[in-house]
């Protein structure tokens, strides 16, 4: 088996994962609890559902379609890299950190394209994005969220986590890609 094959492999195995996840805990969420109830699972993390019609972390910067579209574009230009990568025998981990960041794009697009039709709220391209991860990790004795009151999402912690690791271990391995 080749290494591009492999790394095929690896990349489609990743993203189907993490898309599968992303939309099984959110489907989960959608028919087990109501909008806005929440569980604590651990003192510091909650499972709650909540919709979003903008970014991570509900972030609304621009109209609903341009952000699907946006989205849709940008995981089109992911998978090109993805295959310029592969290409260019690029280390296996920075093209980990890429597919992950795809994944998390590929399952917030399933949930704006399709859910609005899907639970019959609004048509293809307006659905909103379930969040359901909550870590009040510091809060008052009044019930104040001191640090991170951010509902979000799986998918969101895949493009989170992988931003994050490509600025601390692999910049050398994006700059070097760019350059190409």
């Amino acid at each position: 088996m080749t290494r591009i094959t492999k790394q095929s492999l690896l990349v489609t195995g990743i993203i189907l994962l993490a898309v599968g996840l992303d939309q099984a805990l959110k489907l989960y969420v959608h028919s087990h609890f109501a909008l806005g109830e929440s569980h604590e699972i651990l003192p510091f993390f909650q499972l709650c559902y909540v919709e979003n019609d903008g970014m991570a972390f509900g972030i609304e910067w621009f109209n609903k379609i341009f952000l699907t579209l946006f989205r849709i574009v940008a995981v089109g230009l992911l998978g090109w890299y993805i295959h310029i990568l592969m290409r260019n025998s690029v280390r296996t981990s920075y093209l980990t950190m890429v597919a992950l960041v795809t994944a998390g794009a590929i399952g917030n697009i399933v949930d704006c394209v399709c859910y609005g039709r899907l639970f019959g709220y609004a048509g293809w391209f307006y659905g909103r994005v379930i969040d359901m991860l909550y870590f009040p990790i510091w809060v008052t004795d009044a019930g104040q969220v001191l640090f991170f009151s951010p509902v979000f999402n799986l998918a969101d912690s895949c493009i989170t986590v992988a931003v994050i690791c490509i600025i601390l271990w692999f910049r050398k391995d994006l700059d070097a890609s760019l350059k190409k």
